[in-house]
C-alpha cells in the first residue's frame, strides 16, 4: 500500500492525478474500468477532471467516473487490520510448506508435431544448391531432428543454470554430435 494509506493519516487516500487528499467519508471517483482498481494500482480520483486526465494515458475504450463514497476512519482501520492478519497468517503458512523446486515436465505426446521448418525455402534451397527436387516425406524427417536438437541444446542451457537457449548451446550439441 502507499504510504498515505497508513492509518495515522488524517484522510483515506489522495488523488492519483492532483494528489490532493480524499477525506474519509468524502465522494471520490474509481474508473469503471478494472484494471484501474486492482488492489496494487488502485486509482483514487478527487474529481471528474482529474479522472478525465488519466483517461487518455490509459487508452481506454468505453469508461465513466463512478462516484463512490470513502469509508469512515474506523471502517477503513478495520479493513487495514483484516489485511495485515491475512498477510501475516499467509505469511505464516508459507513458511511452514518446504520450499522445493518446482520442474514442470512435458511428456512428449503432449508437444506439438508442427512442421518445424518453411517448405517452399527448404525445397528452394535445395533446389538452388544442387538441382535437385525435394520429396514432402523430407520435412517431417527434418522436423523430428530439429525437435531432438532443441531438446539437447534446452539440457545444456539447463546444466549452465540458464532458462534461455542460446545459439552457443546449439554449436555444444552439434560438436559432441561430431564426435559421436
Amino acid at each position: 500500500m502507499p504510504a498515505e494509506s497508513t492509518s495515522s493519516s488524517d484522510y483515506f487516500r489522495v488523488c492519483s492525478t492532483c494528489k490532493k487528499p480524499i477525506a474519509f467519508e468524502a465522494q471520490y471517483y474509481r474508473c469503471s474500468v478494472s484494471t484501474c482498481n486492482r488492489p496494487k494500482l488502485a486509482l483514487f480520483f478527487c474529481s471528474v477532471p482529474c479522472w478525465d486526465a488519466h483517461v487518455p494515458e490509459a487508452r481506454h475504450r468505453d469508461a465513466w467516473a463512478e462516484p463512490t463514497r470513502a469509508p469512515s476512519r474506523v471502517e477503513w482501520e478495520a479493513a487495514r487490520a483484516a489485511e495485515v492478519e491475512e498477510d501475516d497468517s499467509e505469511a505464516e503458512a508459507d513458511n511452514k510448506l518446504p520450499r522445493e523446486r518446482r520442474v514442470v515436465t512435458t511428456r512428449a505426446e503432449q508437444l506439438p508435431r508442427d512442421v518445424l521448418v518453411v517448405v517452399s525455402k527448404l525445397k528452394g534451397f535445395v533446389k538452388a544448391s544442387s538441382g535437385f527436387n525435394t520429396s514432402d516425406s523430407v520435412v517431417d524427417v527434418l522436423s523430428d531432428h530439429l525437435r531432438r536438437l532443441c531438446e539437447l541444446a534446452a539440457e545444456v542451457a539447463a546444466a549452465d543454470g540458464r532458462k534461455t537457449v542460446l545459439d552457443r548451446d546449439f554449436k555444444t550439441v552439434l560438436k559432441s554430435l561430431q564426435r559421436s
